[in-house]
């Protein structure tokens, strides 16, 4: 790769440059520290155009890059240390919960390219969904409704509905009756 020959003219950054600015003083300065509050997090991600359900709880040391490319459905959990490095859509559903430290990656290079192109994809994780901590979620993945993503886990493709995806050989798995 010739880094020198990094070109980005396709990628469209979905708002004016002032915009992206405005919110990333907003987001070091409020969104991303210390503070508590859920619920002044999420009127700030709505004040930057994402779209957030009732009842979403989001803890410190979130971080979302483009709120304009957020939506998180009803009763979602977002946790501490959560980076969502949205350069495309990000779709979380209800009822799911993002454990601490997780990492959602929209965006790659194309390393067989001397150019190391930028590609994105949209991330949809569906409604009762868990990625546990530190887990990483690779741009085009699709976490079916009810899945787990296990702790450490990377998920580059989709997890099937009602499955957990643990280190066992790194294949969804079918869930348990606990009846």
């Amino acid at each position: 790769m010739r880094l020198d020959k990094f070109s980005n003219p396709q990628f469209d950054r979905g708002r004016p440059v002032w915009v992206e600015g405005l919110w990333v003083i907003c987001s070091g300065l409020f969104f991303s520290t210390w503070l508590p509050g859920s619920r002044w997090r999420c009127a700030l991600l709505r004040a930057f155009g994402a779209r957030v359900g009732r009842d979403v709880v989001i803890k410190p040391r979130a971080r979302v890059k483009f709120p304009w490319r957020l939506t998180v459905g009803d009763y979602a959990w977002i946790g501490e240390d959560v980076w969502i490095d949205n350069l495309d859509q990000v779709s979380i559903g209800a009822h799911c919960c993002i454990s601490q430290g997780a990492y959602f990656c929209t965006g790659n290079h194309r390393w067989d390219k001397e150019s190391f192109d930028l590609v994105t994809e949209k991330i949809v994780v569906e409604d009762h969904c868990w990625i546990a901590a530190k887990a990483i979620v690779m741009r085009g993945a699709v976490i079916r409704e009810g899945a787990v993503v296990l702790a450490g886990m990377v998920v580059s493709g989709e997890v099937p509905a009602w499955q957990i995806l643990s280190s066992a050989g790194s294949r969804p798995r079918q869930m348990e009756d606990k009846d």
